[in-house]
């Protein structure tokens, strides 16, 4: 079902023959979806149940939102809350860290700020106190009722992903899914403006540092300009590219999956670094034409799938034992996603 990796890291992964109905397809798929996230992290997956059009349209909204006005795209503020992950956020609001807590290191981190800006969504009814933050429908009409269905479209994959992840791992194949019944999920548009290359070489900017996902797993859709890179499994510290390949969504474990299966199952680094970059010529103050190398604008919609925030998640029965104890406590899945979000905004 794997065929050949297009980086040093990921394989991909034919998923259509998961929906023939055979048990030994459904056994194969999960196979080879489980050595993948057990040997890499990371995954490209074909043929998936998302409809194509879907996505375009996905990234034709995204682009929609991102053209507004500043000042309408300001109407949907990102709270001051980290654990309210719903609303716009400007570029340098957030600043993506690895396990960093304290306020000191935090600072000193943002003096280096993310350079993009996003939009977040979840799921758009009996949210309690995560509630979406959306547009007036006049300043984007048909945006929310998109996202509402993509959303949906999301959290099939979703199950579809945890059925073979369980079949791969011998579980009661629909064992993951009692923990992901709320849809406490998340779709995050993304937004990499051009800029000048001397500002992210010299490090005065970052797109991305290096990091691992909080909840389940990932599904990440982006467009073709390029950009997101992987840690290799075999060097720590070196980063391979993850192109983009048409139709597929790349699929990576978060922090969840790895305290499940007691590292089983990996939630590899990586980051978004700046795509190659072309030349533009621009004015100078005398009137003079100046040439600067500036990145091409990226574009990229994560779907984060998160476990109930009721759930807790401790590790499973047959990934521990006297000569393999467990490596992690027990841990509630609403605080923990809070906690990381928190050191974020």
């Amino acid at each position: 079902m794997a065929t050949a990796p297009p980086s040093p890291s990921i394989p991909v992964i034919d998923f259509g023959p998961f929906y023939s109905g055979r048990p030994e397809d459904a056994a194969a798929v999960g196979k080879a979806v489980y050595e993948a996230f057990r040997d890499f992290g990371f995954a490209y997956i074909s043929n998936h149940c998302i409809p194509e059009e879907s996505v375009k349209a996905a990234f034709d909204w995204n682009e929609k939102f991102f053209n507004l006005s500043q000042a309408v795209k300001e109407k949907v503020p990102h709270p001051p809350e980290g654990w309210w992950h719903r609303g716009y956020s400007g570029i340098g609001r957030e600043k993506v860290v690895q396990m960093v807590y304290d306020k000191d290191s935090i600072g000193n981190l943002r003096k280096v700020p993310d350079f993009k800006e996003s939009f977040e969504m979840g799921r758009d009814y009996n949210v309690g106190r995560l509630k979406n933050i959306w547009l007036p429908e006049e300043d984007l009409p048909g945006f929310r009722d998109f996202f509402v269905k993509f959303f949906e479209q999301g959290y099939q994959m979703e199950l579809d992903l945890l059925r073979a992840i369980a079949i791969g791992m011998g579980l009661d194949e629909k064992f993951f899914w009692a923990y992901h019944v709320n849809k406490d999920n998340q779709i995050r548009l993304l937004h990499y403006p051009a800029v000048e290359e001397s500002l992210l070489r010299d490090g005065k900017l970052e797109r991305i540092a290096s990091h691992t996902d909080f909840g389940t797993l990932t599904m990440l859709f982006q467009d073709s300009v390029g950009g997101l890179e992987v840690e290799d499994i075999y060097e720590k510290g070196k980063f391979n590219s993850a192109p983009y390949i048409p139709g597929t969504i790349v699929v990576n474990i978060g922090d969840f999956l790895q305290r499940w299966s007691n590292d089983q199952l990996k939630s590899t680094l990586h980051r978004v670094r700046a795509p190659p970059f072309v030349e533009a010529t621009e004015a100078d103050g005398a009137g003079d034409s100046t040439k600067q190398r500036v990145t091409r604008p990226r574009r990229s919609i994560p779907y984060f799938v998160t476990a109930d925030h009721e759930k807790v998640i401790d590790t499973l029965p047959g990934c521990y034992g006297p000569e393999n104890p467990k490596k992690y406590d027990p841990i509630n899945s609403g605080e923990y996603i809070a906690m990381r979000l928190n050191a974020t905004y």
